[in-house]
């Protein structure tokens, strides 16, 4: 059991039997009563969004879930494949559901792996990442004014608007959350 005011983004709560990832959380103080979190959640099973608001000392049942580091080993068309780095147990985690991680997976790099019931529920994205830019369009100097931006693509087909200065093969670090710049990486 956790209490409302404990409930924060990528909690997993049971709903109705299932499992449901917090994917956003707002506190609430009216001027009388107590205080609320508004929760929105995201079902693992079937992708569906369901909305509660709970007062913050209700308490609420978590799913019992487990957090492994795994390193991500590479894609297909129909699954994510995840080595566990001290069980060397391997995690197929399909891509239904999950079409947005693609863009943030990098081979051999470690991700935290959300599991329930011996299911792969959720890939942890760190909040900050290091891409490689992989094309770039050449801007002149003076083209524009101060302040312009372009897109650019990643190695993993990310697409992100970057200041004009940034070229081909440098590194970036993006926020996973916003898909925005954040600055350049020099190696």
């Amino acid at each position: 059991m956790i209490r409302g005011v404990d409930i924060v983004k990528g909690t997993c709560l049971l709903q109705k039997g299932q499992p449901y990832l917090v994917v956003d959380r707002e506190f609430h103080t009216p001027g009388k009563g107590t205080a609320i979190a508004r929760v929105k959640m995201k079902s693992i099973k079937d992708g569906s969004v369901l909305s509660l608001t709970i007062p913050t000392m209700q308490e609420i049942e978590d799913a019992q879930v487990d957090v492994h580091s795994c390193q991500y080993q590479y894609s297909d068309a129909d699954a994510y494949h995840f080595m566990d780095g001290e069980t060397f147990e391997q995690h197929e985690v399909p891509v239904e559901g999950m079409e947005d991680k693609k863009y943030y997976l990098q081979e051999n790099e470690s991700y935290e792996l959300t599991i329930w019931e011996g299911n792969v529920i959720d890939i942890k994205i760190p909040y900050k990442v290091v891409f490689t830019v992989a094309e770039s369009e050449n801007y002149v100097r003076g083209d524009t004014v101060s302040g312009a931006t372009k897109p650019v693509t990643t190695e993993t087909g990310l697409t992100v608007r970057v200041p004009l200065f940034i070229k081909q093969d440098e590194k970036i670090l993006v926020n996973t959350e916003t898909n925005e710049y954040v600055e350049r990486v020099n190696n």
